[in-house]
């Protein structure tokens, strides 16, 4: 007995002088932006108050609970307790996940703070975290098509994004996470103007899909170039195997992230073989004009000289070529204008530079032959185009342009004199006048303004102190957050009254943000059974839960069957009277 008795003791000692261990174990710290992590927060003795971090920059799904009791060969007990979260970046970046804390015997525990870098999407994800449901959005794919995979520099290529949801998904709505980034590319978005829904063959499939991004691309230098990937976080529809009291199947909700992927361009180098000393780098199939407004000019005319590339290819990633001109015609710098448009084939149009010329003698004088180079890449050579000469005639010159040149060489004198004359008038004396007026400095205005900063700091501290308060608020902001988005949407519906699909989805979601702002649930927890539960719980009547369900069927059972413009004037009425009421009821 008294064997027993020590060994309890020594038990009870060794429980109590053993140290209470609690950390936190990222499954990875670098992800893609289309992957998940888990996040395990272990402690070796079961605590109680357990506060985790924020997960700024994640979406936490959790916490899951497990508890471990063992007994070891040498009578050593081994308690483990493990909260578990899995988190799905939002945006790219470097995230810090801060301290949790959890309370054991009146003294609080808190693990240590890391790091976790998110970058860009991979094109297959490694996801440990099991998914809610893993066949969803099997058959959605982000796609880019590339017109051409081995250009020339500057050879223009297109690259259209789509997305692509084959008959059996139901897509509920997109967020862009990643946009495509194009380095060494010259790039040029093309504006989709309506995007509309398509049904396509994909695959050998039929599809619906939707054009979400086009863009133009020159490459600006040769060898393998990376076109980056666009990535959407997709929230999708999924089945939950039960079924409403219509008998239609109740559906949930789960968010994938779909990459396009990135695409490597292998870009040509221009040949050097025949490539011209005045070659500026222009590339495509161009016309070349230099044309004069006038070649005869009398009585002090000038001529305007018109130097004009037109046609197709990179327009705006070229100097035309400058003329040359004698000493007795003056040329000024040219007014730069350009006619080009870019459509998804490239650009096209023409670029213009004008000279005006003014004649400084009387006398014929040349304007010599200005030759353009481009390269065709669809020929793959360099072609020239050479201007004829210009010849121009002046018949005379006006009698001041003379009087000037005279100036300009042996008018020194003349012009000195006309120098000092603005001068003449400068006053060397100074008569100086009191104002009779207060100086600033020791005045009550001074001390006024002097004092009012250190009043301020009491303010300022205060001010930043309810801030830290409101910031540390993860509760608050959430409800403030979901119902600034139920009025958001409300005011949305009202805005669509007349169009079915947008007044019914942004209905639906003023519905669902305001009983996440209300009873703190997530979008997955909303099941009518649930929500009749939780609102009965905050004193709603028997009568304004049935309403609220009845419109929430209403949102889902529209989308799926005709609904007139006054059915839905009914709807956003009783559901803005709905949400008064519960408003006052809650």
């Amino acid at each position: 007995m008294k064997k027993y008795i020590v060994l309890l003791v020594l038990f009870c000692l060794q429980g109590i002088s053993a140290q209470v261990t609690f950390t936190a174990t990222p499954s990875r710290t670098k992800v893609g932006v289309n992957e998940r992590l888990r996040v395990e927060f272990k402690m070796s003795a079961d605590g109680d108050n357990f506060v985790p971090p924020s997960f700024r920059g994640f979406k936490a799904a959790g916490p899951s609970q497990t508890i471990s009791n063992s007994w070891g060969t040498n009578r050593k007990r081994t308690f483990t307790k493990t909260y578990t979260y899995v988190l799905t970046p939002t945006i790219k970046g470097v995230f810090t996940v801060g301290q949790a804390s959890i309370e054991v015997e009146g003294k609080t525990y808190k693990t240590t703070p890391f790091k976790i870098t998110v970058g860009r999407a991979v094109a297959k994800p490694n996801d440990p975290a099991a998914a809610l449901a893993q066949n969803a959005g099997k058959d959605i794919h982000v796609v880019a098509e590339v017109s051409k995979s081995n250009p020339y520099i500057n050879e223009p290529i297109s690259v259209v994004y789509k997305l692509y949801v084959g008959q059996n998904e139901s897509l509920r709505g997109t967020r862009q996470v990643d946009v495509p980034q194009f380095s060494d590319f010259w790039n040029q978005d093309i504006k989709i103007p309506n995007s509309t829904v398509r049904q396509v063959t994909y695959k050998g499939e039929s599809y619906r899909a939707i054009e979400l991004k086009k863009v133009v691309l020159y490459p600006q230098k040769s060898g393998k170039l990376e076109i980056g990937p666009l990535s959407l976080e997709l929230t999708i529809d999924v089945p939950t195997g039960r079924r409403d009291y219509f008998g239609r199947p109740v559906m949930g909700q789960t968010t994938k992230v779909k990459t396009s992927g990135s695409r490597i361009i292998n870009v040509k180098p221009l040949p050097e073989n025949g490539k011209p000393e005045d070659f500026s780098g222009a590339v495509g199939d161009f016309s070349f004009q230099a044309k004069p407004s006038k070649t005869t000019l009398s009585n002090g005319e000038s001529l305007q000289l018109t130097v004009k590339v037109s046609g197709k290819g990179n327009l705006k990633l070229f100097n035309l070529p400058k003329p040359v001109v004698p000493s007795a015609l003056e040329m000024y710098d040219p007014e730069h204008n350009e006619d080009v448009a870019t459509p998804l084939s490239g650009m096209k149009g023409s670029i213009t530079d004008v000279y005006a010329i003014i004649p400084q003698n009387k006398g014929k004088y040349p304007i010599k032959p200005m030759s353009f180079t481009y390269f065709n890449p669809k020929t793959g050579n360099y072609n020239t185009i050479t201007s004829e000469e210009i010849m121009v005639d002046v018949l005379d010159v006006p009698d001041n342009a003379s009087a000037n040149a005279d100036t300009t060489t042996s008018g020194t004198q003349k012009q000195a004199v006309k120098t000092t004359e603005q001068f003449r008038f400068v006053s060397l004396k100074t008569n100086l006048r009191s104002v009779n007026r207060k100086d600033f400095f020791g005045s009550t205005l001074f001390y006024i303004l002097l004092l009012v900063p250190f009043l301020l700091i009491p303010v300022i501290m205060l001010l930043k102190k309810q801030k830290q308060a409101r910031d540390n608020d993860v509760a608050g902001n959430k409800i403030r957050k979901n119902n600034k988005l139920a009025k958001k949407y409300l005011s949305e519906a009202k805005k669509h009254l007349g169009d079915k699909e947008p007044f019914y989805v942004a209905l639906e979601k003023a519905l669902h943000n305001f009983l996440k702002a209300k009873l703190s649930i997530e979008t997955s927890e909303m099941e009518k059974e649930n929500i009749q539960e939780l609102l009965s719980a905050r004193n709603a009547t028997p009568e304004t839960i049935t309403d609220f369900i009845k419109i929430m069927d209403s949102c889902e059972f529209a989308r799926y069957a005709p609904s007139s413009g006054e059915a839905m004037q009914q709807d956003y009425d009783n559901a803005v009277s709905i949400i008064t009421a519960l408003e006052k009821q809650i």
